[in-house]
């Protein structure tokens, strides 16, 4: 987790003032980063990995309490001082003193949370790179020999995101799995439980460690390809004015729900002609200025659109305050 940080703050640094699309829903919304798009499921994995720490500090143990949890067997045979020094040796931080046969099986529910949580902005951001390597806009990173589909030649398929991805849906069915032992237990204790875990809790350390590892060569070899990102930006640009022109169009006493539909009117007519083919470039400010309902005329909507064209909001210091928490 910390050299997953290390490297995806690195990766903000570099592609700070690298100017993207964003997109909610999937579809384009507003001007953003790359940097800052990688700040934010780094801060999710930040956050994540705190969570992780905590647990380990407060993580508690059964210790040695014999059959039903009385110590009976230890008040005969040792001395009590003896869990002590065993938890001691062992460094391990806290001990439950009231537990039956086992310890509670909602810890176990907490430590598998915890792997979700820890590996969850890493899939996030897989999924994210898998999305944009789909518009060829980034690349996982393609190896020399390496075949994307054995169909398909042209192929560059995003199988190590996908098998992160993978990784997390794993995790969270064992998660699934040892929720279901939580809030079961029967009187001091039974082996029913036992049955689950030993499977679910090495593996759900492996499948973590597989998602850390597959993560990692992702962030050492994937790349953006801005001329690609730069040419969707272009397309996109002037609908991601809208909001601003929206502002402008109040601030000049037009009532927001008619600007809303003027804009709203135009910009789905732009969108349907360029998928369409009918035209080539994105018109939307010249589409705008004609109607006079919106009160702003060409000059004007381009004074906006060059002054907010670049405008990114706080994405820089916000890159700033992720890389300050790595």
């Amino acid at each position: 987790a910390v050299a997953v940080l290390n490297r995806m703050s690195a990766l903000a640094e570099q592609w700070k003032h690298v100017t993207i699309a964003g997109r909610t829903h999937n579809v384009a919304a507003q001007t953003t980063t790359m940097g800052k798009r990688v700040a934010m499921f780094g801060e999710d994995i930040v956050h994540g990995l705190g969570a992780w720490i905590s647990l380990m500090d407060r993580y508690s143990v059964r210790g040695l309490k014999g059959a039903v949890g009385t110590q009976l067997d230890q008040l005969s045979l040792f001395v009590l001082e003896l869990e002590d020094r065993v938890c001691a040796h062992l460094g391990i931080p806290a001990k439950w003193m009231n537990v039956g046969q086992v310890y509670p099986r909602s810890l176990d529910f907490s430590v598998v949370s915890g792997l979700v949580e820890l590996t969850s902005g890493c899939s996030s951001f897989a999924k994210t790179l898998r999305l944009m390597a789909g518009h060829e806009l980034a690349t996982e990173g393609f190896a020399k020999g390496q075949t994307g589909s054995s169909a398909m030649p042209h192929k560059m398929n995003a199988r190590s995101c996908e098998r992160v991805n993978g990784f997390h849906v794993i995790l969270k069915g064992f998660l699934m799995m040892i929720s279901g032992l939580a809030g079961d237990q029967w009187n001091e204790g039974d082996v029913s439980c036992s049955v689950v875990r030993r499977v679910v809790m090495p593996d759900s350390f492996y499948a973590a460690d597989g998602l850390f590892e597959t993560f990692l060569t992702v962030l050492i070899q994937m790349g953006v390809y801005e001329a690609v990102v730069a040419a969707e930006l272009r397309r996109y640009l002037p609908f991601l004015m809208t909001t601003t022109i929206l502002m402008e169009a109040v601030k000049r006493g037009i009532g927001r729900e008619t600007a809303h539909e003027v804009i709203k009117e135009h910009a789905v007519a732009v969108s349907n002609d360029l998928r369409a083919g009918k035209i080539m470039e994105n018109n939307l400010l010249d589409r705008l200025a004609e109607d006079g309902r919106l009160g702003i005329d060409r000059a004007d909507l381009q004074r906006i659109f060059d002054s907010n064209s670049s405008a990114t909001g706080m994405a820089d210091a916000q890159v700033e305050a992720f890389r300050s928490m790595v």
